[in-house]
């Protein structure tokens, strides 16, 4: 019994690292900046969608995408926000993936916690228009997956589930027949949901269980019955995938690990590295970069653990104290831009800023100038 109870306060300790803000209720002024900025020299590396950086400022009395455009040395700058149309929770959603793309860079998709639905943006030469909003599919929205035009939501209130919505040629959602499958019980904690590079899979972390769930997807879109498989290590919570459906998972339970899996055809999670110690407190969301070298855990503490990837899968800590990165105040969110050079990180200071780093060839991270201007309680991260 007292293992157990140890085990509860390690893992309540580690969630509370990963959600600073969680009190926060009152809505701030978001960013200024007029949406007009030109974009003529912005188009993406490996699409046609802008060069930028998005979050959520997931504010109670109404949400909002605050876009950041991303100039070629990886610099950001403010380029306003746009509401969703519905409403944010003001404080921690305890997921990875609130705020995602399409594949070209063209449609930006975000959750509205608050108000249950999922907000779909066309990204145009003057910045973001609401193109629909939609209900989620269940209660509590935090974590979104696009595979062409399939779009999961996992919803996090209630029991909770993942569901499907196929995305129209104007942006519309329609729900998927079948598609909503619950998760492996009550209470779970799950913190994100995505699919596998071919879309066949999705799989989602389950904090509170320890469990990694792998769903089957048809020819339709459908997602089939769950299979649960026990996490390497405490607490999953991020991930990412690599080459050859290689699954890197960060673990906030202390004192902070990362493991990599090896998703197989069947659907089946093979672990090649288990629970890797990141030293670091709280690793919560992680990213792999194009090439699969590299991945990286943003750390609730206020680090960031760099991860050097085998060609077999295996992964090695980068910096021996796992610190490749240090951010006063902690973080909340990691993505990369969309041609790897660049990791974007959102801190959670009394003002919450993006920190950027640009990634060099040996996977060290070089600090280059952070951004502001955004409100408590902002979540969720996406670039292009």
């Amino acid at each position: 019994m007292m293992k157990y109870l140890g085990f509860i306060a390690l893992a309540t300790a580690a969630l509370a690292a990963c959600e600073q803000n969680r009190g926060v209720t009152s809505p701030a002024a978001a960013v200024a900046t007029s949406l007009q900025a030109q974009r003529g020299n912005q188009s993406g590396e490996n699409g046609d969608g802008p060069r930028a950086v998005y979050t959520l400022t997931n504010q109670v009395a109404g949400n909002a995408v605050a876009v950041f455009n991303r100039s070629a040395d990886g610099t950001l700058t403010a380029a306003g926000t746009i509401a969703t149309g519905g409403t944010g929770t003001g404080a921690g959603l305890g997921s990875q993936g609130a705020v995602a793309l399409s594949d070209d860079g063209r449609r930006v998709f975000a959750v509205n916690a608050g108000s249950n639905d999922v907000s779909v943006f066309d990204v145009g030469p003057a910045g973001l228009s609401l193109a629909s909003r939609t209900a989620s599919g269940g209660t509590l929205p935090i974590s979104l997956t696009v595979h062409g035009n399939v779009l999961y939501v996992l919803n996090a209130g209630g029991n909770g589930n993942i569901s499907g919505f196929t995305i129209g040629t104007s942006g519309g959602l329609t729900a998927i027949p079948g598609s909503t499958q619950l998760l492996s019980g009550t209470n779970v904690g799950p913190a994100q949901v995505s699919f596998s590079p071919d879309g066949r899979r999705l799989v989602v972390t389950e904090k509170n269980t320890n469990l990694l769930d792998v769903y089957g997807v048809d020819a339709n879109g459908a997602a089939g019955a769950r299979t649960s498989f026990t996490s390497a290590g405490g607490t999953p919570f991020g991930f990412a995938f690599g080459l050859r459906d290689l699954l890197l998972v960060s673990e906030a339970a202390a004192p902070g690990s990362a493991s990599s899996y090896i998703l197989g055809r069947g659907g089946d999670l093979q672990v090649v590295s288990g629970a890797v110690l990141t030293h670091q407190g709280a690793p919560c969301w992680a990213v792999v970069t194009n090439d699969r070298r590299f991945g990286f855990t943003a750390n609730g503490s206020g680090s960031v653990s760099g991860f050097a990837i085998a060609p077999d899968g295996s992964i090695s800590l980068i910096d021996a104290n796992g610190a490749s990165a240090v951010i006063s105040g902690g973080v909340n969110d990691v993505a990369l831009s969309g041609n790897s050079h660049f990791l974007y990180v959102l801190g959670t200071n009394a003002t919450p800023a993006i920190h950027t780093f640009r990634i060099e060839r040996d996977g060290h991270l070089t600090p280059l100038e952070p951004v502001g201007g955004l409100p408590a309680g902002t979540r969720g991260l996406a670039a292009f």
